[in-house]
């Protein structure tokens, strides 16, 4: 999404600078294909990718001596509402940090603004770095569905949802961390009944569509994902866990676990609210974790979501090349080194969960959880990708819908219509 993604810290940050990279390497790989390597991407600084990648900025200088690299930091919303525009024009970037999914890179592959990577794939060995779940997201056929054909994007990370939650104030409200969904709803009830609202969320962003599509996780199961984002059958949104999902989170706001006010918060201020104390808990992605590492005051945990063998998650965000890039070699060559072993285990000791690094290089104990956490759920094929990939624009319809669901001004019966009706229209034919 938006990972899931990914947008943390840099979501309303536009920056734009050069660095002229000057040491030792092989010169001629640097001068062959120009002589600059203009690059995007919206992590932010403080994150596991955004620390990784600068590293790689500057292991790039060391290979690539002479080379310009023009740095320009998006926020996630203004790429996945311009790209299809910008990679239409003149001003593509060489490399991309860009969102996975159907109705984004899949889209993109489809109209042919992407560079199919297959073949440096194979011959630089990506392909044996990326586990069968990661690489779904990396690979689009002909229609521009996930999970089969050419290769258009690289995950150099992967990501999955867990709970975060804050052990100070549940220690202070006599709260244990919570094994069971039993467990967690007294948890929230605890902290309604003292004046606090348990949970941090944003509806004019990613997080209330994602605590939605866990809820409806929680009822669901492997044939109904792949019916719902890779059309392997077909999708009811009236079934038992879109209808549990949809009434689930509208009885929480009832019972004053999500507030009513949240419909207008973003994603940015979601994490604020963690960071700052005043949500004890927080239901989002591995790419919150090194902000929180790096910003939170207080002692913090995580555990999976209880009761349930799935979760939102993926491969992380794509590297992909625009197909009017100038100078893919460049872009390649990057590429290689986000996923070499030396920038694979620094994004694991920030917080990321890299794709390819060696374990016993891992020393943080909050990073050896994160990863095992993942790893548990990648071996239980429990990765349910996120609700807005399966059609383009199915994002806004959710998170419209989801606003509509906080403030009360639409039933759960008429919010799943709506999603149906969405969803029918942008399926691609068979």
């Amino acid at each position: 999404m938006l990972t899931a993604r990914r947008r943390v810290g840099a979501m309303a940050v536009i920056l734009s600078g050069s660095l002229l990279l000057s040491s030792c390497g092989d010169s001629d790989r640097g001068s062959s294909d120009g002589g600059t390597l203009k690059l995007w991407h919206y992590e932010g600084p403080d994150s596991a990718m955004g620390a990784a990648w600068d590293a790689a900025i500057k292991e790039f200088e060391k290979t690539h001596p002479g080379v310009t690299v023009k740095f320009e930091s998006k926020g996630f919303e203004q790429i996945q509402k311009t790209a299809q525009m910008v990679l239409n024009s003149g001003d593509a970037p060489d490399l991309m940090e860009y969102n996975k999914g159907n109705a984004t890179a899949g889209l993109l592959s489809k109209q042919g603004l992407l560079t199919d990577l297959s073949g440096e794939v194979t011959a630089r060995g990506w392909d044996k770095k990326l586990s069968a779940g990661v690489r779904t997201t990396s690979q689009y056929d002909a229609n521009g569905v996930m999970g089969s054909g050419k290769w258009y994007g690289i995950p150099n990370y992967a990501e999955y949802t867990m709970v975060f939650y804050n052990k100070d104030l549940f220690e202070e409200h006599g709260i244990a961390e919570p094994t069971t969904l039993a467990e967690l709803t007294a948890a929230m009830d605890k902290f309604v009944a003292d004046g606090i609202t348990p949970l941090a969320d944003a509806g004019a962003e990613y997080p209330a569509q994602q605590y939605l599509y866990q809820l409806a996780l929680s009822e669901a199961d492997r044939p109904w994902v792949d019916s719902y984002q890779l059309y392997k059958g077909t999708t009811d949104f009236h079934d038992a866990a879109w209808t549990h999902g949809a009434e689930t989170f509208a009885d929480w706001v009832k019972k004053g676990y999500i507030s009513e006010k949240s419909t207008g918060l973003k994603a940015e201020d979601a994490g604020i609210s963690f960071i700052q104390g005043k949500s004890p808990i927080l239901f989002s992605g591995s790419w919150w974790y090194g902000r929180f590492q790096s910003d939170a005051k207080f002692d913090w945990g995580t555990f999976l979501w209880p009761e349930s063998n799935l979760t939102l998650g993926s491969g992380g965000n794509l590297w992909v090349v625009p197909e009017g890039a100038e100078n893919k070699e460049l872009a390649y060559d990057f590429i290689d080194i986000t996923m070499s072993e030396r920038i694979q285990n620094l994004l694991g000791n920030k917080g990321g969960v890299p794709v390819a690094a060696d374990p016993a290089a891992i020393t943080d104990p909050r990073a050896k959880t994160l990863i095992a956490n993942f790893n548990t759920v990648a071996d239980r094929d429990g990765l349910a990708f996120y609700p807005d990939w399966p059609v383009p624009g199915f994002y806004d319809v959710l998170v419209s819908g989801t606003q509509k669901l906080i403030t009360g001004d639409e039933k759960p019966d008429a919010y799943l219509s709506g999603l149906q009706e969405a969803y029918d229209k942008g399926v691609p034919e068979k």
